[in-house]
Parts: structure tokens; C-alpha cells; sequence
């Protein structure tokens, strides 16, 4: 027999798949590139360079964290949204993420969280190699395309409190 806290922890476990698989589901629904994705650099917890050298519009990159058929993020995130309902709180919350981690920190967490966290729910959003159970029709796309990734840390880079 399980204890309270180790039933609480499996629970929490299972909770957090369900998410990753219903994030992944919705993601991959709006598959936004394909062909071959811009080379970048990482250096230890970031990614200094803009991918594909494009530059963020945060206001595009605002739309994109709140819109539940693209990047989905409000599945997993409270962001300092306070008309968005039914937010998770499975990945950290977004208010002050500017404040507590770089643009390159940023952008590497958006392109391929598991290069930081080898245990992480959260899906890399440009990355296409090493991906199991991605339907055919969506093989060598990634969730976002450079120019989104770059709007998104545009965006996050603002939340400053």
C-alpha cells in the first residue's frame, strides 16, 4: 500500500503525463515548419543568437503564448493574463520570466527544454530528431518555426514583474 505522500506523487506524475500527451496533441494539430530547421549554438543554458538571425515582435509573440491552437502554452503556464481562464500551473509561471532568465535562456527552453531538464514534460517547440510517436503527416516539422520562437521570447522577455 502506497503512502499519502507517495500516492501524491504518482498522482502528480500521472497528472503531469496527461498534460504533456493533451500539449503535445494540440501542438502538433498546428505543426508550423517544415523542411530544415536554422542551425543555432548552444552554450550552456542558452542560446545566445536569434534563431535564423529574425527579431521578436513581443505583441505577435503575446498572441501566440495565449492562443491555445498554437503554442498552447497556457495549458501548462500562468501567464499575467488575467482575462485567460483555466490556466495550468504544471511549468513555472510566466509573470516576471524576463526578469529571471535571459533572452538566450529563454529561447533555449522554447526550442528544446530537455537539453536543461533530461526530465521535463515540456515539448521542444523546434526540434524535429528523437521525437517517438509523431503522426507521419507532421515527421520533420517542428511545433514553432524560428520566426514564432523569436516572438515568444520577445514576449516573455517584457514580463519583467
Amino acid at each position: 500500500m502506497r503512502s499519502g505522500s507517495d500516492a501524491a506523487i504518482a498522482s502528480t506524475r500521472g497528472i503531469a503525463f496527461f498534460v504533456w500527451v493533451i500539449a503535445s496533441v494540440a501542438v502538433a494539430a498546428t505543426v508550423a515548419a517544415s523542411g530544415p530547421l536554422a542551425s543555432f549554438a548552444a552554450t550552456g543554458d542558452a542560446i545566445a543568437a536569434p534563431l535564423a538571425g529574425a527579431v521578436g515582435d513581443a505583441s505577435r509573440g503575446r498572441a501566440i503564448v495565449r492562443d491555445r491552437t498554437v503554442g498552447n502554452c497556457l495549458i501548462c503556464h500562468v501567464a499575467p493574463e488575467p482575462d485567460e481562464l483555466f490556466m495550468g500551473n504544471i511549468g513555472p509561471d510566466l509573470k516576471g520570466a524576463g526578469a529571471r532568465l535571459t533572452s538566450g535562456q529563454l529561447r533555449l527552453r522554447l526550442v528544446d527544454q530537455s537539453r536543461i531538464n533530461a526530465k521535463t514534460v515540456m515539448p521542444p517547440y523546434y526540434r524535429v530528431d528523437g521525437l517517438t510517436r509523431v503522426a507521419p503527416r507532421f515527421k520533420g516539422q517542428s511545433a514553432l518555426t524560428a520566426q514564432q520562437i523569436e516572438d515568444v521570447v520577445a514576449y516573455l522577455a517584457t514580463l519583467k514583474e
